[in-house]
Order: C-alpha cells, then structure tokens, then sequence
C-alpha cells in the first residue's frame, strides 16, 4: 500500500479527487473563518439554456479519450452531442 510520501504527481493527475490525508483535514479550516475580510463566492447567472445533470454510460475508450483532452472534457462531450443533433435539423 502507498503511503503519502509515495504518491506522485502523475499518481495524483490519474485520480479526480486526490485523497486527503486525516494529517491535512485535521489542519483544514473554513476560508470564512480563516480570512473573514473575503466576500462569500456567489455564483453568476447561468447561460441560457441552463444545461441538466444527468448520468449516462459510455465505452470506457469514449471516456478515456475524453478525459485525455484535460480540463472540460464533459463540455467537449457536450458539443460533440450538440453537433450531431444539429446534423439532423
């Protein structure tokens, strides 16, 4: 079993979420309480139409194709989608 001090970076890359260490989250406290001087993160208004969450299967090959393009894979999936149903109107 890996340790924390034998992760790598690519170990980390492979991963969505890299686990945290009990070590870490003990340290973790709110960014509120931390730095109260902030201001809340309100997110803006969304783009009309606003998209829906749903959950699909894909060929494992889709999706490590998809997520080899890096960071929006799923809005890559998306357009890719989106230009097949164009195709047909």
């Amino acid at each position: 079993m890996k340790t924390d001090r034998d992760v790598s970076r690519e170990d980390l890359r492979a991963v969505e979420s890299p686990p945290l260490s009990d070590a870490l989250l003990s340290r973790m406290r709110p960014v509120a309480k931390m730095h109260p001087e902030t201001p809340p993160r309100v997110r803006g208004p969304q783009k009309a139409p606003a998209k829906k969450s749903t959950t699909i299967q894909l060929d494992p090959e889709v999706l490590d194709f998809f997520k080899a393009q890096g960071e929006g894979w799923q809005s890559k999936i998306n357009d890719v989608l989106q230009n097949y149903v164009e195709s047909f109107r």
